[in-house]
């Protein structure tokens, strides 16, 4: 199996998880926090919502520099709304599944850089990149979504198994 068919699979199934869990995030708690260091949920969510898309911006540039002022709107901002989160996970799915489609085995192999405050805070392959920085990052951040769900009395959906609002 080639990387590109591997990651479209990952793709449609961490949407999907993504969605069960934007779809239950309630609006106009955008500022809540469970501690004064915690992220607060409406960027949470947006975050969440978002990461799909990171991929795609991995295949077509080479590097992401937040010291770039024309980078500024790559920053994740909260939205008011779940239909709003939904449509940003739609879009960046949707860029993602296209980028994904049209790139190469080699490409996904050469090197990718992110950096920040003058320093280059990680660079590895394409492939390396999109899982760590993007898959397994997306898990993190949903599994803590889940967690601000039911401190906020929202039912956490099922992900990876059952949960407690909803027995199989």
């Amino acid at each position: 199996m080639e990387l590109k068919e591997f990651f479209l699979a990952q793709l449609d199934r961490e949407a999907a998880s993504s969605r069960k869990a934007i779809e239950r995030t309630p609006e106009g708690r955008n500022d809540w926090k469970p501690h004064e260091k915690s992220m607060a949920l409406g960027l949470l969510a947006a975050l969440v919502a978002t990461m799909p898309g990171w991929v795609a911006m991995m295949i077509e540039t080479d590097e992401l520099n937040l010291d770039d002022p024309r980078n500024e709107d790559l920053k994740t901002k909260p939205v008011a709304t779940r239909a709003e989160l939904l449509k940003l996970l739609d879009e960046g799915v949707a860029k993602t599944r296209k980028s994904l489609e049209g790139t190469t085995e080699a490409h996904l192999l050469k090197p990718w850089r992110f950096k920040m405050g003058g320093k280059t805070i990680s660079e590895a392959p394409r492939h390396v990149i999109i899982t760590d920085s993007v898959f397994s990052h997306l898990a993190h951040h949903r599994g803590q979504l889940t967690v601000y769900l039911r401190l906020n009395d929202a039912s956490v959906p099922a992900i990876y198994g059952p949960s407690a609002d909803e027995q199989f």
